[in-house]
């Protein structure tokens, strides 16, 4: 999407949002998909139990053990009459053990959430041959006519969600539009850019000068809080740290560029001024939050919605002036032309891919269960939750009630939606642009988009690629290495305990370890990619 597009569409949703939820207008959802004629009726009649092996969503695991305690998933069996044993595994590391226990021990649930492409190793059509998983085809073509229906409105998702070999490998959760791919960003403290009567950075040069005056004027330990792979600072650059598409469409790693050079030099320069977070080579996500919000930080990376929506009130609680600002990344020189962000892919995998297990013996229900959530009513089900409960219709616009926005019980927005709806967190559906909307409950988040918003954002994006099962373990085997070195190497370089000379030395390393083989996997990759 254009940058012009995409900000009409940012600032008609700023101003839908100026007067609070219930007095939002709006069409209803356009990307809605349109409802296939031929299939069955819900809910289906089946005495079918399946189970489902997913992790207990962070909005959810402080209120509930199970998701059959779960509002929205007692009524995703009463919706659709498929009824459904979840089984949850620990979060955090644990899970892919936990995954990786369950795929030796062949004691496989019939569907699994899990994150497939990039983890399994040899990727879908090794698990796919293996077993672990089933492919999808067929199952498609008879039982899910939503999705189907879906893939031939939209090539590019289609793509998106099987191999080269063709073999469709999930159910995918599927982003409709540019804004709900770009959910993170650069935020400053725009009320010390006010006190110090500064404007609003653009250049490199621009930045040290702030980030200078906030330390020496605001006393900030830390002006720059990011940890020490952070890519933001890279992308004025025209770099990113792993894999991406370079001007010429080719694939390229960035932590090999002769731009990234430049990019160890200033930051280097800038942590021996005192001007980078003196923790930035062990820093925890933790750190980062309390540095942002107690004052030793006055720039950081971060979310929209657990970043910028949490840290605002607790800054503020301490600070009645604090304030955090979107901004965009910085580039070289006033006028350079951005064309990197920090944005995922439509389908990007993660908490969004749902496959069927190898020993799934009711694939035709499955895969009904999982294919009305492609559907009308699965669209605004999984978006928005039950009507008159979690949403009302207000001037044909599905409007958050109160119960999620200003929940009685006093729970955050977050865990309020998660309790009626699956957009906030991923899932098996079309997520919708109007649930993002209404869930940045402040207008700094709404404001932060725009700010962030380029031209073609996708451009340099390296889509959802796969690599045959050989190159997989030869790609792995090369990168597994490379990105120890060159994390080492970088926390050296930036904190001055090798010297940047040495940077050749650090290239023909790379290339020993074989940077430019695995560069090559990616880019017949790539090929392949589209050529599907």
């Amino acid at each position: 999407m254009k940058r012009s597009v995409f900000l009409l569409c940012v600032l008609a949703l700023s101003a839908s949002m100026v007067f609070g939820s219930g007095n939002q207008q709006g069409a209803a959802p356009v990307s809605a998909p349109s409802s296939p004629t031929g299939w069955v009726t819900y809910p289906i009649k089946t005495d079918v139990t399946l189970t489902f092996w997913t992790d207990i969503n962070a909005n959810l695991a402080p209120n509930f053990t199970n998701y059959s305690e779960v509002p929205f998933y007692q009524g995703w069996t009463e919706r659709t009459g498929v009824k459904i044993t979840y089984l949850h595994p620990p979060a955090g590391p644990g899970y892919t053990e936990q995954f990786n226990l369950m795929v030796a021990s062949g004691d496989m649930p019939d569907i699994i959430r899990y994150d497939i492409l990039p983890t399994y190793p040899g990727g879908p059509e090794k698990a796919i041959s293996d077993g672990t998983i089933l492919r999808l085809n067929d199952i498609l073509d008879k039982y899910a006519p939503n999705l189907k229906d879906v893939f031939a409105k939209h090539p590019d998702y289609d793509r998106m969600v099987k191999t080269d070999n063709g073999s469709y490998f999930c159910f995918p959760n599927i982003r409709e539009d540019p804004f709900l791919c770009t959910w993170q960003g650069l935020q400053i403290r725009k009320d010390w850019l006010d006190d110090l009567g500064l404007k609003t950075p653009v250049t490199f040069s621009d930045w040290h000068d702030v980030l200078t005056a906030f330390k020496t004027k605001k006393n900030s330990s830390a002006p720059l809080t990011l940890p020490f792979n952070g890519t933001a600072f890279m992308y004025g650059y025209g770099i990113d740290s792993g894999f991406y598409v370079g001007d010429d469409g080719k694939v390229v790693w960035g932590r090999a560029q002769p731009a990234y050079r430049d990019y160890l030099v200033m930051m280097a320069q800038w942590y021996k001024e005192g001007l980078l977070d003196p923790d930035t080579a062990t820093i925890s996500s933790t750190q980062m939050v309390t540095k942002i919000t107690n004052g030793t930080s006055g720039a950081i990376h971060g979310a929209l919605n657990s970043g910028m929506g949490v840290w605002l009130p607790s800054g503020r609680s301490t600070d009645p002036k604090f304030e955090l600002m979107g901004v965009k990344n910085p580039v070289i020189n006033n006028g350079d032309n951005l064309t990197m962000i920090n944005i995922d892919n439509p389908y990007s995998g993660g908490n969004g891919c749902v496959s069927l297990g190898g020993p799934c013996k009711y694939p035709d229900i499955a895969a009904r269960f999982l294919d009305w959530d492609y559907s009308q009513e699965g669209y605004m089900y999984h978006n928005f939750g039950i009507e008159g409960v979690s949403y009302n219709m207000i001037n044909g616009y599905p409007t958050y009630t109160d119960l999620v926005m200003k929940n009685p019980n006093g729970l955050p927005i977050g865990q309020a939606l998660a309790m009626y709806q699956q957009s906030s967190y991923g899932g098996p559906h079309l997520q919708s642009v109007d649930y993002f909307k209404q869930a940045l409950a402040w207008p700094e988040q709404r404001q932060a988009l725009v700010n962030w918003a380029i031209d073609d954002p996708f451009k340099h994006k390296l889509p959802p690629v796969t690599t045959t099962p050989d190159e997989s373990k030869e790609s792995a085997s090369i990168m597994n290495d490379i990105n120890t070195y060159a994390d080492e190497m970088m926390v050296k370089f930036i904190l001055g305990t090798e010297p940047i000379s040495n940077y050749d030395t650090y290239i023909s390393t790379l290339k020993k370890m074989g940077i430019d083989r695995a560069v090559e996997i990616q880019n017949a990759a790539l090929v392949r990619y589209k050529a599907r």
